[in-house]
This record gives structure tokens, C-alpha cells and sequence, in this order.
């Protein structure tokens, strides 16, 4: 695992749409699609944003939700509201390549499946996404698996539906899927974030985050969330 720290929020997000863009080239070069996943949170709004200025091969990229929030189409909740915002209007990707989770569908339980079967239709079963982008909150959770919850326990299946968390149930991906990932991205930043990042950067198997794969793995932390002044560092 490797660690830049930058000055700040946006020039992660800056460097965050840099990196997805040049492995959406290779990607597309290499096998003619890319399939990322990706979380939501301020900065990476500003990372797809950015990520809509680059040069990429829009027309071999597939977006697959990292996690979401059951509630309402177009609530301010949902991550693919700003999904769209961001990137579908900014961007010219297919909208039938932004691949939503289908948390409006009553049963979640088998929307989580439905999920699944669209991972396996586009990434291979077991499916293998090119990129999977993650953030990292106060309290070490990753995607929507948070601490001391039963979802951080589902290894059969690639998706799974959570418990109540700051208000919602959501869907997210698990452990599984995200590790096989070819790439992990990892975005943090802000203040609050440095006692689980240097978690994330030991290894601390304790938050969900140091679960995750640390193969083929980047952190971009800004200065606040690293704790330190330096421009660029690594471990």
C-alpha cells in the first residue's frame, strides 16, 4: 500500500481523476472497458467532476456504485443523485453505463442480487471490477461497512444489504468483490480522518477499512487528514 499526501481536498480530487482516467485508458486499450466503482462523499464529487475534464474512452467505461442509501429516486441522500450531478452531466458517458444499485426496489434483499448478477454480467463471475474507489470515515468505515455490524461477516456474496446507519439502510459492496478489485483507490481527507488513516496505513484489521486489500492499493490523503506537513510520502 502507498500513501501521496497533498495539500488539499481538491488537489486530491485533482489526482484522484488523474489516476481513474489513466487506467481507464490502459483498460480500454488493453480489453475495451473499464469498470470502476465508486463511493460518494464531498470530495469525490469534486474527483468526478475533474474526472469529466480528462481524456478518457467515456464510451468503454462502466460505473458501478460502491454503496447507496435506500431512499427515494433523486433524494439528496442518494449517492447517484450526485453521481449524475457530477458526472453523467459533465461527461459523455452512456447513462445505460452508470450502473445505479436498485435500492428502490422494495425487496433488498433480492435488489442486492439483482446487483450481483449485473457485476457477474459485466466483470466475470466472480466478477473483477478494474477499479474500486473508497473513502474512509471517522470511525474507520469503508463503503457502508461500518463497525461491529454482521454485513462485515458476508463472504458468499458480493453484495449485501446493511442495517440502519446515520439514518439509512443501505446496499453496498462486501469484502469479496472489493478485494479482487485489479486496483484500489483510496480518497480521505479532512482532520477528523487522521486517527483511522493511520489505522488504514498499519494495517489495523480493528476498522473495517484495514480489512481491505492492500495489494495494488493507494491512499490520496490531504495534509489535514495525514497529520503532517509533508508534500509526498510513501509506506
Amino acid at each position: 500500500m502507498q500513501i501521496e499526501v497533498l495539500p488539499d481536498a481538491a488537489a486530491v480530487a485533482s489526482r484522484a481523476a488523474a489516476i481513474i482516467a489513466e487506467h481507464a485508458r490502459a483498460a480500454v486499450q488493453s480489453r475495451g472497458r473499464f469498470l470502476i466503482a465508486v463511493s460518494g462523499g464531498h470530495t469525490p464529487w469534486v474527483m468526478l467532476r475533474e474526472l469529466a475534464k480528462e481524456d478518457v474512452p467515456w464510451q468503454g467505461v462502466h460505473v458501478f456504485q460502491v454503496d447507496e442509501r435506500i431512499a427515494p429516486a433523486g433524494d439528496p441522500d442518494r449517492n447517484l443523485t450526485h453521481l449524475r450531478e457530477t458526472l453523467l452531466q459533465n461527461a459523455p458517458i452512456e447513462p445505460s453505463h452508470i450502473h445505479a444499485m436498485p435500492v428502490e426496489n422494495p425487496d433488498s434483499q433480492a435488489a442486492a442480487a439483482d446487483y450481483a448478477r449485473t457485476l457477474e454480467e459485466l466483470a466475470g463471475s466472480p466478477p473483477i471490477l478494474d477499479l474500486v474507489h473508497l473513502g474512509l470515515g471517522p470511525d474507520g468505515h469503508t463503503a457502508s461497512l461500518v463497525p461491529n455490524v454482521p454485513v462485515l461477516q458476508v463472504m458468499d456474496r458480493d453484495v449485501a444489504v446493511t442495517g440502519v446507519y446515520m439514518g439509512r439502510q443501505r446496499m453496498t459492496l462486501t469484502y469479496p468483490v472489493i478485494n479482487r478489485a485489479g486496483y484500489i483507490l483510496w480518497v480521505v481527507t479532512g482532520a477528523e480522518k487522521v486517527e483511522a488513516l493511520s489505522q488504514l496505513q498499519h494495517g489495523d484489521t480493528s476498522i473495517p477499512g484495514g480489512r481491505v486489500s492492500r495489494d495494488q492499493a493507494l491512499i490520496l490523503a490531504d495534509q489535514a487528514a495525514a497529520g503532517k506537513g509533508d508534500p509526498i510520502s510513501a509506506v
